[in-house]
C-alpha cells in the first residue's frame, strides 16, 4: 500500500526496511550491513536478523555493525571499536565456553 510513496513519506522502519530489500537485491556474497535494525521494533529487527543469517548459511559473508547488544548472538565475531580503533577482537564460540566453564 506505500509503493507510489515517496521515501520521504515513509516511516523510518519502512525506509529502513526498503534499505535492506534493496541492498539483498543483487544477490551479494558480502555485505556490509550499518545498523541493519535500526529504526526497527524488536519484532522487525529479528525478522531481518533471520533473514541474515540464512543467507550466512548460504555462504554470504556479513559484516555487521550494531549497538543492540540483543544482536551480538547472531555473531560468529565480535570487534569492539574506539576512536576507529579494535581494542578487542574475540570468536564468540571462545566467549561462551569461557562463560560456561
Amino acid at each position: 500500500h506505500r509503493v507510489r510513496h515517496y521515501p520521504s513519506q515513509l516511516s523510518g522502519g519502512q525506509q529502513q526496511r526498503v534499505a535492506v530489500a534493496r541492498a539483498l537485491g543483487g544477490h551479494p556474497s558480502i555485505l556490509l550491513a550499518d545498523e541493519p535494525t535500526g529504526n526497527l521494533d524488536s519484532r522487525n529487527g529479528e525478522a531481518v536478523m533471520e533473514l541474515l543469517q540464512a543467507l550466512h548459511r548460504e555462504g554470504a559473508t556479513i559484516c555487521m555493525v550494531t549497538h543492540d547488544p540483543r544482536f551480538v548472538k547472531h555473531a560468529q565475531r565480535e570487534i569492539h571499536l574506539f576512536d576507529g580503533k579494535v581494542v578487542a577482537e574475540e570468536e564468540l564460540k571462545k566467549l561462551m565456553e569461557e562463560a560456561s566453564a
